[in-house]
């Protein structure tokens, strides 16, 4: 009786061992178009070849880098707007340089005009220097000077502040300090020769914590060219919106070499509080038929840099 229990014991081993067997041999095989015993369906689970993983999701332009493509086709369409309108307006020049985000625009940047007055932009920023040079604040009559200048644009103050500085070469040794590079400072300071590229480096200088202007230097700049006169509040400003805080320095010259037509030279800074805006502006003319036409013409040249830019 327990042989017999034993044998049958074996037996049912047997076959259960068997049955695992042909599970296995089941689980193994392929029941498709794989051939036999082929072994293919599972390989992946047993040490065969490994699964595909999925490829790597593409990643679109940076922020940068559509920053960048964005920014060429605003100037590519301002580019063709000014060629447009100069067709038919006198000869002119225009420049912008945005702090916030670094990016220079130019029209015909290289182009050299003649300053009239706005090379008393150039005239305080030397007296500036020379003061920060001799570790000293600006006279009493120095200030004085330094407002009729800036917002009256009086000649006679100018004359005197270029004099006491050293004349042209003075002045061309601190555009050296300044990084201008494409600005010659004639004896006759009203026919210095300058470009808008140069001049938004000047304007940006006013406002570098970096730069060669120190913070005292850079805050009377800025007090004096945001409080010019009445009759001195064109140009630049024409690109600001309600709210905006604007610099500004313009020059005007009925040039005796070109027929007594008009130079009119408009250059400054718009900037708001939040920091959202913060533009230099440089637009340089010549070849006006008078001196309201000329003002008409660089303002709506400031006012399409903004327009198209979207600063």
């Amino acid at each position: 009786m327990l042989r017999t229990k034993s044998l049958i014991l074996a037996v049912a081993a047997v076959g259960i061992l068997g049955g695992g067997a042909l599970v296995a041999v089941g689980m193994t095989g392929n029941s498709g178009a794989g051939g036999e015993g082929g072994g293919k369906a599972l390989s992946g689970v047993f040490g065969g070849t490994s699964a595909p993983t999925a490829s790597p999701t593409p990643t679109g332009p940076s922020p940068q880098e559509l920053r960048k493509i964005e920014y060429a086709k605003r100037t590519k369409s301002l580019d063709a707007a000014l060629k447009k309108y100069s067709a038919a307006a006198p000869e002119f020049s225009v420049a912008v340089l945005n702090k916030k985000t670094g990016e220079t625009y130019a029209y015909r940047g290289s182009e050299t005009y003649e300053t009239a007055s706005i090379v008393k932009v150039q005239v305080l920023a030397c007296l500036l220097l020379k003061a920060q040079d001799g570790q000293r604040d600006l006279t009493a009559s120095e200030k004085e000077r330094a407002g009729r200048m800036i917002r009256a644009s009086d000649n006679d103050a100018t004359t005197s502040l270029f004099t006491q500085l050293g004349g042209a070469s003075a002045v061309n040794r601190s555009n050296k300090k300044l990084g201008l590079k494409q600005t010659r400072v004639n004896q006759s300071w009203g026919l210095t020769k300058t470009t808008v590229s140069d001049q938004v480096k000047l304007l940006g200088q006013l406002v570098n914590t970096k730069g060669p202007l120190n913070e005292k230097s850079r805050g009377i700049a800025k007090e004096l060219m945001s409080s010019v006169n009445a009759d001195q509040d064109w140009g630049v400003p024409a690109a600001a919106t309600k709210g905006d805080n604007f610099l500004v320095k313009n020059g005007w010259l009925a040039r005796s070499t070109e027929g007594n037509r008009w130079i009119i030279n408009t250059v400054g800074r718009v900037s708001t509080d939040d920091g959202k805006t913060d533009v230099s502006i440089a637009v340089l003319s010549h070849n006006n038929a008078d001196m309201p036409g000329g003002i008409a013409v660089v303002e709506k040249v400031a006012k399409m840099t903004r327009q198209y830019l979207k600063y």
